[in-house]
């Protein structure tokens, strides 16, 4: 189970790096190569760069989790 959590946490932290550098800063980003760069009328942002929010606090979420689970596994098995 602490290998599983491990692997879940690097993957989860590779990808937070990679959506995190994907968003569109003061002067674009990376998810204008997918177009991020076409602004919506309604909410000032596309439907790109929604959706990358929404994937980004998913896996920040997932990211966290494990966190979470391997503490309470070392504190279990009693490392630390």
């Amino acid at each position: 189970m602490i290998i599983a959590s491990s692997i879940v946490l690097i993957v989860t932290s590779l990808l937070m790096v990679v959506l995190v550098l994907m968003h569109k800063g003061k002067g674009g980003g990376l998810s204008d190569m997918f177009g991020g760069g076409i602004n919506s009328s309604l909410g000032g942002s596309s439907v790109v760069e929604r959706n990358l929010d929404r994937l980004t606090v998913g896996v920040g979420v997932l990211w966290f989790a494990s966190i979470v689970v391997l503490g309470l596994l070392f504190k279990h098995k009693g490392v630390g």
